[in-house]
């Protein structure tokens, strides 16, 4: 519907502040179509729905089919709900939901080792510091057609010891076939950094190579340990785009 009649879809957007008000909600129900009748009821199904997603610091809450019966009554036929990690520690309860559902193995690992970690269903892993900059990474492998392994955010004061558990924790996924990391260092130290990756690659040979982008505070220091330990398993690069065209070129040879 929304590809056919952008119009016919009733959107608002929510000052957090304020919140989500009663007219608003109404409002919606009615440009969405729905007769006088239903009208209430829908519209609570919203407030509902808005208040749920704030107390319950959700990163989702989605009703679909949200359906009107041929009785009059509004019913919730599907829902999606996704919670934020980050919250869990305001909502103990939450708690028992990793026990009724399977969590993927990788990201329970990442999380035991405070790593900001999801699958994806590329080739190409990335590692990088903060999550724009691993998700402007994710975007510049699209652009240069790769597709991403996972997301991988090491955190913005990353070392040494970090950036080895992010390689290890990639080496425990088989569609990985090339890792590209990408580091701007603020906080974060470039030649520690790169001092992790040698170790990392010193204490067991990666079954892929690396491609390395560094840029920041000690960058210069940082490629000259690179370069020091270069091999074909350590690939240094200038800048974002030729590190993602590299790791692409890379994952489709292997």
């Amino acid at each position: 519907m929304a590809a056919e009649d952008a119009g016919a879809v009733a959107r608002r957007h929510v000052d957090p502040v304020v919140g989500l008000a009663n007219w608003q909600a109404t409002d919606l129900v009615y440009r969405a179509g729905l007769d006088r009748g239903t009208a209430r009821e829908a519209a609570a199904v919203l407030l509902r729905l808005y208040r749920a997603f704030v107390d319950l610091d959700c990163d989702l809450v989605e009703v679909n089919p949200l359906v009107l019966t041929g009785d009059g009554e509004i019913v919730a036929l599907d829902a999606k709900v996704t919670l934020d990690p980050n919250a869990f520690f305001l909502h103990p309860e939450f708690a028992r939901f990793r026990e009724d559902f399977a969590e993927d193995p990788l990201e329970r690992l990442a999380r035991e080792r405070g790593l900001g970690f999801i699958k994806l269903a590329g080739s190409v892993g990335i590692i990088g510091n903060g999550a724009g900059l691993v998700m402007s990474t994710l975007d510049v492998v699209s652009l240069v057609g790769g597709a991403a392994a996972n997301f991988l955010d090491v955190g913005g004061g990353a070392g040494a010891e970090t950036i080895a558990d992010a390689l290890d924790l990639l080496t425990r996924d088989p569609a990985v076939r090339v890792v590209l990391v990408n580091i701007f260092g603020g906080i974060t130290r470039c030649d520690l950094v790169a001092q992790g990756i040698v170790e990392a690659v010193g204490r067991a040979a990666p079954p892929w190579p690396i491609v390395v982008r560094l840029d920041g505070t000690n960058a210069a220091e940082g490629r000259a340990i690179l370069e020091g330990a270069a091999s074909g398993r350590v690939v240094p690069t200038a800048t974002m785009l030729e590190a993602a065209q590299r790791a692409v070129d890379l994952a489709g040879r292997a």
